[in-house]
This record gives C-alpha cells, sequence and structure tokens, in this order.
C-alpha cells in the first residue's frame, strides 16, 4: 500500500512540474555501497544498485528541489578471511522502494550540493549466515534516511553525482545483539555510499 502512495505522490508531482513548466526530469542509475551499523561487522562490502527516475523545479536562480523514485539495494556482506581466523559468513540484502525529497543548491555550472530525506519502504529482504538462512529479529518496513551528496555535469544532460545516505530510524524492530545508538535510541541502522548517473530527457 505504501508504494501504491509514493508511485501515486510521484507522478502527481511530475503533472504539476510539467504544468509549471519550470521542471527537469530523468533516469538514474548508480552503484551502492552500504554497511550496518550495529551488527558487529564494518566496512561498505555489500554491492547493490540504484535505479529509478528524478523530477526537480526551480525556485531560485541557484535553488531546486528534487525529487526521486528509485530502487536501492542495501544491506551487509561480511566474507571469511581465514589468514585472520575470522570464519563467519555473513549476508543481509534489503531492497527498498525509496522516495528521496532534496534540496539542491548550484553552486557553479560545473558544482551542486544537496541534502534531504528520503522514506524508504522494505519489499524484499534476506538474511543468510554461514549458509543458513537466518530468521532471528524482523526488519522495519519502514525507515528514514538522511541524505548528502554533490554533483558533476559532464554535458548537457548527463551529471554525476556522489551521496552518502544513512538511516535515522533502526531497520529492526528490535534491539539486538551489538546495535548502536543514533540520534534517539538502540538499533541497527544502514549507511550507504552511492555514486549515481542521471541522465536528463
Amino acid at each position: 500500500m505504501a508504494q501504491r502512495y509514493a508511485f501515486l505522490f510521484f507522478f502527481l508531482l511530475t503533472s504539476f512540474c510539467v504544468s509549471s513548466q519550470k521542471f527537469e526530469g530523468g533516469l538514474q542509475l548508480g552503484l551502492v555501497g552500504s554497511q550496518v551499523a550495529g551488527d558487529t561487522y564494518s566496512g561498505y562490502n555489500k554491492a547493490g544498485i540504484n535505479a529509478g527516475g528524478w523530477v526537480s523545479f526551480s525556485v531560485a536562480p541557484k535553488s531546486k528541489f528534487q525529487m526521486e523514485l528509485v530502487y536501492i539495494q542495501k544491506g551487509s556482506r561480511e566474507n571469511p578471511n581465514y589468514e585472520k581466523n575470522k570464519m563467519d559468513a555473513y549476508l543481509m540484502q534489503l531492497g527498498y522502494a525509496a522516495l528521496p525529497v532534496l534540496y539542491r543548491y548550484q553552486y557553479s555550472d560545473f558544482l551542486s550540493f544537496e541534502a534531504g530525506l528520503s522514506l524508504n519502504v522494505l519489499i524484499h529482504q534476506r538474511e543468510v549466515f554461514n549458509g543458513g538462512v537466518f530468521t532471528g529479529s524482523p526488519f522495519s518496513t519502514m525507515n528514514i534516511c538522511l541524505l548528502a551528496g554533490l554533483s558533476g555535469k559532464v554535458n548537457e544532460r548527463l551529471r554525476i553525482n556522489i551521496r552518502t545516505d544513512n538511516s535515522l530510524s533502526s531497520i529492526r524492530r528490535n534491539r539486538v545483539t551489538g546495535d548502536v545508538w543514533r540520534l534517539w535510541g538502540h538499533g541497527q541502522f544502514s549507511d550507504a555510499l552511492v555514486i549515481t548517473a542521471y541522465y536528463k530527457l
């Protein structure tokens, strides 16, 4: 149900931007490196993709608001390291429908900065530990993420974006061993680095 509302909201915003004739929009495709704070592992070792669409509209000569609707893969991975006597093999796979809303500041013709929030809705999950499917603490169906990044223009239609994507609310429903404190509570929190190509239609 939440996914339907997100798609409807995105469609209505796109229609508004088209009618206002102040909009830009297009497609995006990127790579994600993620980890989970509080899972006792470290490193952005879980690779994923980030794909979807975006619209933006100007509110001032150097200011824009941008909205995206994307599918993003997050999670965590730990591979065995026999030289260090670490035998654990762990994989957390999380797929979200994400709805980022960002403010973008055009610093120069080439460079822009951005910050905003994203509502993430969980659409699939999988957790494997040492070859067995793990069904312990359930995952939250929604979480809010803080986004910050910058973009560099390649040409009139293409720009490359680098962004941090950090959850403000726990990705778990319950507390688990190793969880950490962030802002207003304990839990496990997703952290991601995202590199994305934005193409303007």
